[in-house]
C-alpha cells in the first residue's frame, strides 16, 4: 500500500501512457494511489480492478476511470493474459479557466471521478470515444511527432469534455464567474496545509477579498462552505493514510489537521457512512 510516484514521460504535459500486460497468476493485490488522474483502455482479455469499496470487471474495449488520490488495486486477471494501455496525468496542467469552472466535478467535490464508470459500463458510444482518445494519445507519445505535445493536450481536453457532458445533469455548473482561476492558489495552499490550522483570513487575502466576500465567493463557485472543502479535503486524506500507513487513528486524525478525536469520527461518519476502522476493514476484505 503506498503513494505512487508517476515519473512523466513530458514534464510539460505531466502525463505518462503505457502499454502493459498481466498473466493469470495469483495478485499481490497492492493498494496504491497517486495525485494524477488514470486511465485505462483494456485491449485484450479480461480483469477485475478494484476502486475503494467497488470491484469492476473490465473486458476487450472497457474503459476504466480512477479519480485523484483514489486507493485502487488489480484485484484479479480473468484471462490467461490481459493487455491494456494505462494513461496518468495531472489534472493541474490542464485546469485553465474553462475547466476551473467545473472544479466540483474534475476535483471532486461532488464525489469521485470514479463514479462515472457506472455510465461507460452502459455506453459502447461512450466507450467508444473515450478508448479511441486514450490510443491516439497514446500514438502521439509513441512517435513524437512534430506538435505531439500540442496534439495531446488537444487530446486530454476532449476526455474532460467527454467525461463532463456524459452526466446530464448540469444543475451545479457555473457559468457566469470569470474570477474562479482565482482559486487555483487557494486549493494548492489547502492541499499543502492540511496538518496546519487553515485560517480564512489568511486564504481571503490571497485572493485580495474581504472575509465576507470570499466566504459568499467561494460558496458559490465551489457549492460548498470553505470549511466544508477543507473537511472534505482532511477525510479524503486521511481514507489514504488508513490504508498506507502504519499509524493508529490518533495520529492519522493529527496528521491532517484535526486533534478533536470526536469531531474526526464524526466527520469521517459523515462521509463515509462507517468508522475509521470499519472502513478499514471492509477494504481488506
Amino acid at each position: 500500500m503506498y503513494d505512487e510516484a508517476i515519473l512523466y514521460q513530458n514534464n510539460m504535459l505531466g502525463i505518462k501512457i503505457f502499454e502493459h500486460m498481466k498473466i493469470k497468476e495469483p495478485l499481490l493485490r497492492k493498494w496504491h494511489y497517486h495525485r494524477e488522474l488514470e486511465l485505462l483502455c483494456i485491449l485484450e482479455g479480461a480483469m477485475e480492478m478494484r476502486i475503494q469499496e467497488q470491484v469492476y470487471p473490465l473486458h476487450a474495449g472497457d474503459v476504466l476511470l480512477i479519480g485523484s488520490s483514489q486507493p485502487h488495486a488489480t484485484w484479479s486477471v480473468l484471462s490467461d493474459k490481459v493487455v491494456y494501455v494505462i494513461l496518468h496525468f495531472d489534472l493541474h496542467v490542464y485546469s485553465d479557466p474553462f475547466v476551473m469552472l467545473y472544479y466540483r466535478i474534475f476535483h471532486e467535490v461532488d464525489g469521485p471521478l470514479s463514479r462515472y464508470n457506472n455510465l461507460f459500463q452502459g455506453n459502447d458510444d461512450l466507450k467508444k470515444e473515450i478508448g479511441s482518445t486514450i490510443l491516439s494519445i497514446y500514438r502521439e507519445m509513441d512517435s513524437r511527432r512534430r506538435g505531439y505535445e500540442f496534439a495531446i493536450s488537444l487530446h486530454i481536453k476532449h476526455l474532460l469534455l467527454t467525461i463532463l457532458r456524459c452526466e446530464q445533469d448540469e444543475s451545479r455548473d457555473h457559468y457566469d464567474l470569470p474570477f474562479a482561476y482565482k482559486l487555483h492558489s487557494v486549493f494548492d495552499y489547502v492541499e499543502r496545509h492540511l496538518s496546519d490550522k487553515i485560517d480564512m483570513e489568511i486564504i481571503s487575502k490571497m485572493t485580495n477579498m474581504s472575509y465576507h466576500y470570499f466566504s459568499k465567493f467561494f460558496k458559490k463557485t465551489i457549492g460548498v462552505s470553505f470549511v466544508e472543502f477543507v473537511n472534505i479535503q482532511r477525510i479524503k486524506k486521511a481514507e489514504r493514510l488508513l490504508l498506507t500507513e502504519n499509524s493508529n487513528i490518533t495520529e492519522i486524525a493529527l496528521s491532517v489537521g484535526i486533534s478533536n478525536m470526536t469531531h474526526f469520527y464524526d466527520l469521517f461518519k459523515r462521509y463515509n457512512h462507517c468508522s475509521p476502522k470499519e472502513y478499514v476493514r471492509r477494504l481488506s476484505k
